[in-house]
């Protein structure tokens, strides 16, 4: 039987404003600030949408101002009041929407695409649609720095694609769909962001739900979407943190360096394949460096077993990734970093490791891990009584771990989850110098840089949830078209 030894994490704290540092993302906002702040006194918010969405979205970002009460009775730390855009502003900025009359679609718009019988013609109109609002905003003497595109009901309904749950290991193949006469229809949410990618300023895709309490989603597709109802003081702090960081440029936070930390630069490396070929690319392996700034970086393409199964990176192309990852992060920091992540959701093959091994040895970096985080592994950890594990959990298996990045929360007082968590296997390449433990602690301590949320039961450390989104845009920007090393412009 084999050893193995058990540790829960305590929750990884995180740094705003003025080096205050705690593990909660709203209450560290509410009491220093973000990380780094704006330039300039307001950030300019343009609306996309239908009159009534266009409508309802002024009306909510006015009535932000005053801030909304949470759900505190069983359990403030999960719902807690959002303090409004006053004396207590999390966010020391104001936010204005500009050009409103500039961004309606008209109901004969909505009504013509919510009629088009083919799905895939539905959402290149649709796309077509709201891109000319945003052409025309991009042309107002008012430019806004973040554009929200709150979609009405009646489009969400008819565009709206569900997506399979993604695995690595396998790349969906929508050429071979098509070449098999079975229709494919484009994602709305990644060829909006690659048709927009050109654009001065980023998009934000919301459900009229969010902006208007009485529209109500089918269930259908909430059920199949991964959202979960959130109070009116939920959906403020996580829509207006992610219009800060769209809008503003500024990371809200970053995870809180531990002491003594090398400077490090974290590669995610996810694939895809593009949508008019069969071609699988490297999701442009997503770049963080350690102020928590992300930058894409399109690989080349990738190799497969076989229909898209089990994808990987040639020696060649897996220096050559590391090599441009190296040199983007040399050109912001004047430097190479002391330490190099690599992370990967399939398992690195010997190429791919000698690959990536020789650019850190080329370019002198000597402290590296490779890890292959695997999401489907069938072992799971029991507790008593009704709760599921803590987040955290971590269990150390033969040189490899276990780590529970969901789970219950003891500050939350509760399980935030809706389904029974699943661990993450971490398993580190010969290459790395790390211990499992260390890199486990570090993992879990990723999964909180997720700007588009303020809520700590994050799965995915950021690098790999990262190229994920990337790969979900860039499958629809043609090969050889320059791509936006912004990471805003993906998520």
């Amino acid at each position: 039987m084999s050893d193995f030894k058990t540790k829960i994490f305590p929750e990884p704290e995180l740094e705003f404003g003025d080096q205050h540092h705690h593990p909660d993302p709203r209450l560290g906002l509410l009491q220093a600030g973000p990380l780094q702040t704006n330039l300039g006194d307001t950030i300019k918010v343009g609306v996309v949408g239908s009159a009534l969405t266009v409508e309802k979205s002024g009306e909510f970002l006015n009535a932000i101002e005053d801030g909304f009460e949470g759900k505190t009775e069983k359990h403030p730390n999960l719902h807690p009041d959002f303090p409004g855009l006053r004396n207590q502003n999390p966010y020391r900025c104001r936010f204005e929407m500009v050009a409103a009359e500039d961004g309606v679609l008209t109901k004969g718009q909505i009504e013509k695409i919510a009629k088009e019988p083919s799905d895939a013609r539905a959402v290149e109109m649709a796309v077509d649609a709201v891109m000319a609002q945003l052409e025309k905003l991009e042309a107002h003497h008012e430019r806004p720095d973040v554009v929200m595109v709150s979609l009405p009901v009646k489009l969400i309904e008819r565009v709206w694609r569900n997506e399979r749950a993604r695995d690595d290991e396998v790349i969906e193949d929508e050429a071979a769909d098509a070449k098999a006469g079975r229709e494919t229809s484009p994602n709305f949410r990644g060829l909006l962001k690659a048709r927009a990618m050109d654009l001065r300023f980023s998009i934000q895709i919301v459900w009229e739900d969010v902006i208007n309490p009485d529209a109500k989603i089918p269930r259908k597709i909430k059920e199949n979407s991964d959202r979960q109802t959130q109070d009116r003081a939920d959906l403020a702090w996580n829509l207006m943190t992610t219009l800060y960081y769209k809008g503003s440029g500024k990371v809200p936070w970053r995870r809180l360096p531990e002491e003594g930390e090398f400077t490090a630069c974290y590669i995610g490396i996810s694939f895809f394949k593009d949508a008019e070929t069969d071609e699988i690319w490297t999701s442009a392996a997503q770049m963080f460096d350690e102020r928590g700034r992300g930058f894409i970086l399109r690989g080349g393409p990738a190799q497969s077993e076989s229909r898209g199964r089990h994808p990987f990176l040639t020696i060649d192309e897996a220096h050559k990734l590391t090599e441009s990852a190296l040199a983007a992060y040399k050109s912001v920091h004047r430097t190479m970093p002391a330490r190099v992540i690599v992370m990967k959701t399939s398992r690195f093959r010997e190429d791919e490791a000698e690959g990536v091994g020789k650019a850190l040895d080329e370019a002198g970096v000597e402290l590296r891990d490779l890890v292959w985080i695997h999401e489907s592994y069938s072992v799971k950890v029991l507790r008593d009584g009704d709760f599921p594990v803590l987040r955290g959990t971590f269990v150390e298996l033969d040189g490899n771990g276990l780590l529970y990045t969901n789970g219950s929360i003891p500050y939350y007082g509760t399980y935030p989850g809706l389904y029974v968590p699943n661990p993450l296997l971490l398993c580190p390449h010969p290459q790395s110098e790390s211990t499992i433990e260390q890199i486990a602690k570090e993992v879990l301590s990723l999964t909180k840089v997720n700007w588009n949320s303020t809520q700590m039961n994050q799965r995915l450390p950021i690098p790999i949830r990262a190229a994920r989104k990337v790969g979900d845009v860039l499958k629809y920007v043609p090969s050889g078209q320059k791509v936006s090393s912004d990471y805003r412009k993906y998520i």
